[in-house]
C-alpha cells in the first residue's frame, strides 16, 4: 500500500473508531457532553456491504474502512458477526491481485487495497466477487486476490443474504 493511501486509510479508520465510541466523549467545554439517550448494544449482527463503486476519503476506499471498523467494533463488544463485502460494477477491481491489477489500472504499483481485503479475510469478513462483474471484464479466479470468492450474480447474492436476515450498507 503507497504510504499516503495507508495514511488516508488509518486515519478514516481513526475518525471513524471516534464517531462509533460507545464512551460518552467529553468535549473542550465541560457542559458540551454528548449524551447518548439511544445507546446500541447489539448481540448479534449481519451486515452485508453493497459494494458497486468506488466511494474514498481521498484515496481511502470507504467501504474497506468501514468493514474493517466494525469488524474490530464488534469483537471489542463481544457482538456475534457476520460481514460479507459483495463487490461488483465498478468496484469489482479492487479484488484483483497485483498482476492482473496493474494490467487493468495500467499501474506497476501492484494492488494497493491488497493488505486490508487479505487482513479482513484473515479475520473472517467473507469477500465475494460477482461473476458476471469478472466475466464482463474477462477476469478468472486467477486474477483475484486469493480468499477471494465468487458468486453467480452480486444484486441476486445480496438479495440472498437480507432474505437471511442481513442488514445492506451502501458506502
Amino acid at each position: 500500500m503507497k504510504s499516503n493511501t495507508a495514511k488516508r486509510f488509518y486515519s478514516v479508520i481513526t475518525l471513524l473508531t471516534f464517531s462509533l465510541a460507545a464512551p460518552l466523549i467529553a468535549m473542550a467545554d465541560e457542559s458540551q457532553e454528548i449524551h447518548i439517550d439511544i445507546p446500541v448494544k447489539l448481540k448479534e449482527a449481519k451486515v452485508v456491504y453493497n459494494m458497486d463503486h468506488a466511494a474514498f476519503s481521498g484515496d481511502a476506499p470507504v467501504g474497506l474502512a468501514h468493514m474493517t471498523l466494525m469488524n474490530e467494533r464488534f469483537k471489542q463488544i463481544g457482538t456475534k458477526a457476520q460481514i460479507s463485502g459483495i463487490f461488483h460494477g465498478d468496484a469489482g477491481y479492487m479484488l484483483l491481485n497485483d498482476e492482473a491489477y496493474n494490467k487493468v489500472r495500467k499501474t506497476k504499483t501492484g494492488n494497493p487495497y491488497k493488505t486490508t481485503i487479505e487482513n479482513l479475510i484473515a479475520k473472517g469478513v467473507n469477500i465475494e466477487a460477482c461473476a458476471l462483474t469478472m466475466k464482463g471484464n474477462k477476469w478468472t479466479n486467477a486474477n483475484l486476490l486469493h480468499g477471494v470468492k465468487v458468486n453467480s450474480g452480486a444484486d441476486g447474492r445480496i438479495v440472498e443474504l437480507e432474505q437471511q436476515g442481513y442488514a445492506m450498507l451502501q458506502p
